[in-house]
């Protein structure tokens, strides 16, 4: 997953954008409200985490401008205002959770994964496809029942293709979700990432599409 992580605290950005790469999300990290209604509005997110209080535009005021461009990547609010109005006016503006200061990375990571499930119109937590199963509340894969390890980067990949099983992704669509903002890519690192996807899971459950993208195939039983 790709977040986009808006919080203006010196301290608590920071430690949430290590908690959600350890857990192999890639994570832009912004603090002014005006950078992230720009970037909201502009590049690929699978979430956004997204704080009240900010400098150039609040919260509030941020949400709407992406969902009146348009935008419907989910939305969890995460502020220290517990009040009934400010989760009323979160809500109606557009937000799709809302979790209170303090909180536990944990059940941060569980909602944005839920979050980001929906989004792509699964409602069981665990995706199967041939022999290949992802829990994802816990972010796990199986190939024929035993866990398969994976680097960050190969999770953030197959993720985003059992996500959307058996449709073509666009490889831009992919190295968007791969890797943050400001990462130096090189114009070959998604095929290399790609073939050791292959290597692991099988090479034909993962198909080349000619001048588009990918496509994680099942093959029929599991589908």
């Amino acid at each position: 997953m790709r977040i986009l992580l808006v919080e203006d605290d010196d301290e608590l950005g920071p430690a949430i954008a290590r908690a959600l790469r350890a857990e192999h999300c890639a994570v832009d990290l912004i603090a002014d409200g005006i950078d992230a209604a720009h970037l909201g509005e502009t590049e690929a997110y699978d979430a956004a985490v997204l704080d009240l209080g900010l400098s150039g535009k609040d919260g509030i005021t941020v949400l709407r401008e992406w969902r009146a461009a348009g935008r419907a990547l989910p939305v969890l609010i995460l502020t220290a205002r517990d009040g009934w109005s400010d989760k009323v006016a979160g809500f109606k503006a557009g937000a799709d959770d809302y979790l209170v200061k303090p909180f536990r990375v944990e059940e941060l990571m569980m909602r944005l994964r839920a979050l980001v499930r929906r989004a792509a119109g699964h409602a069981q937590p665990v995706l199967t496809c041939g022999p290949l199963s992802f829990d994802t509340q816990i972010g796990h894969f199986e190939l024929d029942g035993l866990p398969l390890k994976l680097t960050a980067f190969e999770w953030r990949v197959l993720s985003a293709l059992m996500l959307r099983k058996e449709a073509v992704i666009e490889r831009l669509d992919l190295l968007e979700r791969v890797y943050e903002g400001d990462a130096d890519v090189d114009s070959n690192s998604l095929e290399v990432i790609v073939g050791r996807l292959r290597r692991k899971i099988g090479a034909d459950r993962i198909e080349t599409i000619r001048g588009r993208g990918y496509r994680l195939t099942c093959g029929g039983a599991g589908s």
